[in-house]
């Protein structure tokens, strides 16, 4: 890995590690790439990777940083628990939100910037399209909030990934989005199931991994990366 883990100062004053990939080649833009409720894990660094030699600027900021400095877990057990109470209890989603600005603006003054998130980070990412500011387009994995936010129109494009047989986000809620047929957001549905773009989880669905990426790569170039 080429990418390095560093402090940034927060919107709040707070030092929050962020995981900085450098592009390879010529620099298509800056792309904040949001993890999953597990932390930025060996996965999101591959992540990051992996943008990065598709020419992007990438920063992951470690948003639990605050609760619990440098949490990296895994899928099961006690890993898991702990990632779902941070998440769910002990850390604000405003505040990830906040981060999630304070990476896009350090990104912005050298071109278009783009947002991707997986599970937690896809329902992020959903709001960095309808709320934050300076984000030219965002990729949303399987964000579980996603469905009850769909009233929130985006504006700028987004496109949404979502698994058939995804035992945490409900078809029906998927088709709730659908359903608004907001101009800026197209959906995609795979026959795969949560956490598909992960090859560390067992709903690893390779095919729809590799569609998911093509597309999202396609949509940040189609404004501007």
């Amino acid at each position: 890995m080429t990418g390095q883990m560093q402090k940034r100062i927060m919107s709040d004053g707070a030092e929050v590690g962020v995981y900085h990939a450098e592009p390879t080649g010529r620099r298509k833009g800056g792309l904040v790439l949001v993890q999953e409720i597990f932390g930025v894990t060996d996965h999101i660094r591959d992540l990051c990777e992996e943008y990065a030699a598709d020419g992007y600027e990438v920063l992951a900021p470690a948003l639990f940083d605050r609760e619990h400095p440098g949490f990296e877990a895994d899928y099961t057990g006690e890993g898991f628990a702990r990632s779902v109470q941070l998440a769910r209890e002990l850390h604000p989603f405003d505040l990830t939100l906040a981060d999630v600005q304070t990476c896009i603006d350090a990104l912005a003054e050298r071109g278009p910037v783009f947002v991707v998130g997986y599970c937690y980070g896809g329902s992020v990412a959903w709001f960095a399209a309808t709320r934050l500011h300076n984000v030219a387009a965002a990729s949303a994995y399987y964000g579980s909030l996603i469905p009850d936010a769909a009233d929130e129109e985006p504006k700028v494009p987004v496109i949404l990934h979502f698994g058939r047989h995804d035992d945490h986000i409900a078809m029906d809620g998927v088709e709730k989005v659908i359903a608004k047929a907001w101009p800026k957001a197209t959906v995609y549905v795979y026959e795969a199931g949560h956490g598909f773009n992960s090859d560390r989880r067992k709903d690893y669905h390779e095919p729809s991994a590799d569609l998911a990426k093509e597309r999202t790569l396609e949509l940040f170039e189609a404004n501007g990366g």
